[in-house]
């Protein structure tokens, strides 16, 4: 959801050389060694002569480049070239052998730039389905906090909806099981930590919203979000197979809107007795704009002013932290719960969650 190429310009020298750096750190410090490298590679390119129009847009990007997710950008399409198969001298680097990636990568920047510099018009779309182990979480935290257990989810930056389809999976979250037994997809993740509270919960309804949405079901749109998808992370590649399945047999419930409108017109709805409406994100609200946040803030806000013990409202985000190279957990939630309250530490994918809320009281 971000905006590409507006904003001031932070120069090569300045936000995008520091972007790429940052970048490359939090690859390595997330298990992620093969997409450090293709990100490191690409960054040396920047300043170098005859580099191609696909560099010198990146050296002249217009905006926030660490928060629009440029080096992400830039190296989705390069995967997207080798997962397409038209470039197999990227096949080593991909593998994790070695290779001049300088001149391998340098040479696809140059030839390959018509390609390849759509990549760079919209944000990353980083769709992971891991992380909707998150959210089940923070909800068993607010059921046990006394709010209906019934919920009404509403996320942002949806991208294809894989989260929207969390209703259809199942959880394993410290030895608390949640979701059906015939789940499309099962999540262990590592568990840190003393258990979330155990609770039944159920889902009224799911419903998302992304600027830019993504048919599963279409083959070219289901192969972009695989090249968001780092290849060091196998099991991404499956949880992406077995979502487009799911999408299949049944699509989830996604509208081409940008966050802000859709909060405020979801927020306008009537809202059923006894749930729990739930705005959710992860991974996304970097690329809202300034303007936006401060509408769904304010949005969410009054709505929580509004909120009842019957008809609660909570906001569950699993964003990065970038002085961390990591993600956390947080939730606020109506009436009782304005100050925002960070329940875990986060894995990007859901790989493990380092949970800091309680226990069932």
């Amino acid at each position: 959801m971000a905006q590409a190429d507006s904003g001031d310009s932070n120069g090569f020298e300045g936000g995008v050389a520091q972007a790429y750096a940052n970048q490359v750190a939090y690859c390595e410090a997330n298990g992620a060694p093969v997409t450090a490298r293709v990100v490191a590679a690409i960054a040396r390119q920047l300043g170098r002569p005859g580099a191609g129009p696909f560099i010198e847009r990146i050296a002249a990007w217009q905006g926030q480049a660490l928060a629009d997710g440029l080096p992400l950008r830039s190296a989705a399409a390069v995967h997207g070239l080798h997962l397409s198969g038209t470039a197999p001298e990227l096949a080593p680097i991909y593998a994790g052998r070695k290779a001049d990636d300088d001149v391998v990568i340098g040479a696809l920047c140059r030839t390959r730039a018509a390609r390849m510099l759509p990549w760079l018009d919209g944000p990353p779309q980083t769709n992971e389905a891991g992380r909707s182990s998150n959210f089940v979480a923070a909800m068993l935290w607010l059921a046990d906090r006394g709010l209906p257990p019934r919920f009404a989810c509403r996320e942002i930056g949806s991208s294809a909806g894989i989260n929207l389809m969390i209703d259809r999976y199942r959880y394993d979250l410290g030895g608390v099981a949640v979701g059906p037994r015939d789940a499309a997809m099962a999540f262990t993740p590592e568990w840190r930590g003393p258990p979330p509270p155990s609770h039944p919960i159920t889902f009224e309804s799911l419903r998302g919203c992304d600027v830019a949405p993504v048919d599963l079901t279409d083959p070219d749109q289901a192969l972009r979000l695989k090249s968001y998808i780092w290849p060091e992370h196998h099991v991404r590649f499956e949880r992406l197979e077995a979502a487009i399945a799911a999408a299949g047999c049944r699509r989830p419930d996604l509208a081409a809107m940008n966050a802000a409108d859709f909060v405020e017109a979801e927020l306008a709805m009537p809202q059923e007795a006894g749930t729990t409406r739930v705005l959710m994100h992860s991974i996304v609200w970097q690329y809202v704009p300034a303007d936006e946040q401060e509408r769904v803030t304010r949005a969410m806000e009054a709505a929580g002013a509004a909120a009842t013990a019957d008809r609660a409202l909570a906001w569950i985000a699993v964003e990065a932290d970038r002085s961390l190279l990591g993600h956390r957990l947080t939730v606020r939630y109506w009436p009782g719960g304005e100050a925002v309250v960070e329940l875990a530490a986060a894995h990007a994918h859901g790989a493990w969650i380092e949970w800091r809320g309680t226990a069932a009281r």
